[in-house]
């Protein structure tokens, strides 16, 4: 039986990851920091397949959970991050307060190296990470979050030599309809028409979308060191 941890698996692109594995009779753990929202999530999947449904309290911006996600003997077939908090991290750098740029690497950067670190020799497939189109089309307002985002490409290819023959690859969506909009202050439903407009695949992504990449990658034996887009097109839009 394959289990798979994702961490941010409570809600977004990690629920979708963790509804199409329990669909197929997998087991999934799901780690977030809302032991409320981890519930909710665990009562949803729990109806919509026979894989067995875990829980996991953890921030992983703090290496004491990160390391108790992995301690023991137990191991996982995979992992996923799919973690992020956009709060505060919109605007220009001359704005932003210095705590709230290293909040940003400590989630979305430093957060998956830890991960690397404590899943070493307890991870027997793959580890995903999940950057953004900030890294690749920054627009002037998004400026740390897109060097945390490009920064994870360069990590995921160190751990990938590090960890051989575990593979290791990064996802990175496009816009996706998920929860992380209600953050940004911004008027969501505008933008996505606007964008969608102008993107060859003339939709904004679904959490299923980036679901099924985490998918193709870990189960590819023969992908590694590899960041996958899933954009619908928009670096080119």
């Amino acid at each position: 039986m394959t289990e798979t941890m994702i961490i941010g698996g409570g809600s977004g692109m990690g629920f979708a990851l963790a509804r199409l594995l329990v669909a197929e009779g997998e087991d999934v753990t799901i780690v977030g920091r809302s032991g409320d929202r981890l519930a909710a999530a665990r009562a949803e999947l729990e109806h919509a397949g026979n894989g067995r449904v875990h829980t996991r309290r953890a921030d992983i911006g703090r290496e004491e959970d990160v390391a108790s996600l992995f301690f023991g003997d137990r191991q996982v077939d995979h992992v996923a991050v799919t973690a992020a908090d956009a709060t505060g991290v919109y605007g220009p750098t001359s704005g932003m307060a210095t705590d709230t740029a290293r909040g940003v690497l400590n989630t979305k950067l430093l957060g998956a190296w830890l991960v690397g670190k404590h899943s070493a020799g307890k991870v027997t497939e793959s580890l995903t990470f999940t950057s953004g189109i900030n890294a690749y089309r920054p627009n002037g307002s998004n400026t740390i979050m897109a060097a945390a985002n490009g920064a994870l490409s360069s990590l995921a290819s160190g751990l990938a030599i590090e960890m051989a023959p575990v593979r290791v690859n990064v996802i990175s969506p496009g816009w996706v309809d998920t929860p992380i909009w209600n953050q940004l202050g911004m008027d969501k439903q505008a933008a996505f028409t606007d964008l969608a407009k102008r993107l060859p695949a003339r939709r904004i992504g679904v959490p299923d979308d980036i679901a099924r990449a985490f998918l193709a990658v870990m189960r590819n034996q023969f992908i590694t060191a590899t960041l996958l887009h899933v954009d619908g097109g928009h670096r080119f839009a």
